[in-house]
């Protein structure tokens, strides 16, 4: 299978049949199929919005997943798309639009003057903001823990095995380099030497995540008890009582989003999904549900107020924004330095 985090240069030059390993979910005649990354996120969408979308529009609503660049792209090549609404990263989803593999949103249907324009194009809309967080074992780490994304690098005040995301992605950049002492307004252009020769301190102690339910694994158990993951992946852990926490110290935000493949058959029911989606009724149960901020505007009035202080954007003064665009330029040439890097 793809991987998740399929670098864009390389798309184009890859056969549709390489691309396609287990067969998608097909929808049948008045069925939407939503395709998301899996695990306690999409239990969450599939509550907060799926189920609410089919009491609404007598549709039903097929879960697929995971989320697979390299087969979405060989669905919209040929022609024959089964997917219908698409939960994408941010930098992919700024490609997307732009390459055209995405369908031009109908905004008469989907009411964006509520939304946060930061995660709105003519495009994609925000599916939830998030943030990569320090998380670690408080059952490990008793005496002193963590705080800052220096300490991920501190293997004599911290040790043990470190959890790390797998693939290219805005973040994984960004740590070494705020470890090393970079402020955050001086980060872009990445400086890729600075931040590799930072990564190689730690190298032979990462145990790589390639979805959250691994970080969570690695987390939870303590075979790797200090690394970078998504909040709201601490936060479903903190839920089940499990022994971890985070920091939000220099708390790197970027969001999901959600968007209609190019081709796809049921592109009239999808507007009409998106538009629930990201209502405030929808993006607030899903904030509810994940510890993920919304992004509507007027969702934060109907959490109460313990649920509004777990979210990233809560904590906005320790807030470090991701540049998009700037990964979404340079996307390829990162992507082929990182997985260079990981093969060394």
């Amino acid at each position: 299978m793809v991987s998740r985090r399929e670098v864009l240069g390389a798309l184009g030059s890859i056969s549709a049949l390489s691309l396609i390993g287990a067969k998608p979910v097909r929808a049948a005649g008045g069925d939407l199929v939503f395709t998301s990354w899996g695990g306690t996120t999409q239990d969450a969408q599939k509550q907060a919005w799926a189920t609410a979308f089919s009491s609404k529009s007598g549709m039903n609503v097929l879960q697929d997943g995971p989320t697979d660049y390299g087969k979405l792209k060989a669905m919209i090549d040929s022609g024959n798309v089964s997917w219908d609404v698409v939960d994408v990263e941010e930098d992919y989803g700024v490609w997307a639009g732009t390459a055209g593999q995405a369908e031009k949103l109908d905004f008469s249907v989907i009411n964006k003057a509520d939304l946060d324009p930061r995660f709105v194009t003519d495009y994609t809309v925000g599916s939830f903001f998030y943030a990569y967080v320090l998380g670690f074992n408080k059952q490990t780490y008793v005496s002193a823990q963590p705080k800052t994304w220096s300490d991920l690098f501190d293997l004599e005040k911290f040790p043990g095995k470190r959890t790390y995301y797998k693939w290219s992605a805005p973040g994984n950049i960004e740590i070494p380099l705020l470890a090393d002492g970079v402020k955050p307004e001086d980060l872009y252009p990445l400086d890729l030497d600075r931040a590799f020769k930072k990564l190689d301190t730690i190298k032979k102690q990462i145990v790589w995540w390639g979805s959250g339910a691994q970080s969570q694994q690695l987390l939870a158990s303590g075979e790797a008890p200090i690394g970078m993951v998504w909040n709201g992946r601490v936060f479903a852990l903190q839920q089940d009582g499990a022994p971890v926490d985070m920091s939000w110290e220099q708390n790197l935000t970027a969001a999901d989003l959600l968007m209609i493949p190019k081709g796809s058959k049921n592109k009239d029911a999808a507007m009409k999904f998106l538009a629930l989606a990201v209502s405030p009724e929808g993006q607030a149960e899903m904030a509810k549900l994940t510890g993920y901020a919304p992004t509507n505007l007027k969702s934060a009035a109907l959490l109460d107020e313990k649920t509004r202080n777990g979210l990233p954007d809560h904590y906005r003064d320790q807030n470090v924004a991701l540049n998009i665009d700037y990964w979404a330029q340079h996307r390829a040439e990162i992507g082929k330095r990182w997985y260079d890097w990981q093969a060394a």
